[in-house]
């Protein structure tokens, strides 16, 4: 009775959480240290983009309530892997899906259209593409 117990107060402080935090964060990636598929999405989003607010990433292995959250999203989002990555509460899915809007060029968009007045991105020019401009 008591494990029954603590899973529903586990469950109940998750759902809190999650609902605390897509109202108060526009862009949060849902993550876990060890997978590739998040670091592939975290590097996207992180070092080739400005976002403002600066996207919030939650380390669902790292956290207390990582299980509980992770069961919410998928509740929430139909996703149960990581990462989601989420704007305004609307996942835009994990790190092949980010990897696919970055290539063909749509991340920006997708970012500034789901994020509205809560959100500004711009994409971050890599050092050579600077280097040939001014060589121009």
């Amino acid at each position: 009775m008591t494990n029954r117990f603590a899973l529903g107060v586990l469950g109940r402080a998750s759902t809190l959480w999650v609902d605390d935090m897509l109202t108060r964060v526009a862009v949060i990636i849902f993550s876990k240290t060890y997978c590739p598929h998040s670091r592939k999405a975290k590097d996207i989003i992180l070092t080739k983009y400005n976002i403002t607010p600066l996207p919030f990433v939650v380390e669902l292995d790292e956290h207390p309530l990582g299980r509980g959250l992770q069961a919410e999203l998928a509740s929430i989002t139909g996703r149960k892997t990581v990462p989601n990555v989420l704007i305004n509460g609307k996942s835009i899915g994990g790190g092949d899906d980010v990897e696919k809007l970055h290539l063909e060029g749509k991340l920006i968009e997708t970012v500034k259209s789901m994020g509205g007045k809560r959100v500004e991105a711009t994409a971050i020019e890599s050092e050579g593409k600077r280097r040939r401009r001014r060589r121009r």
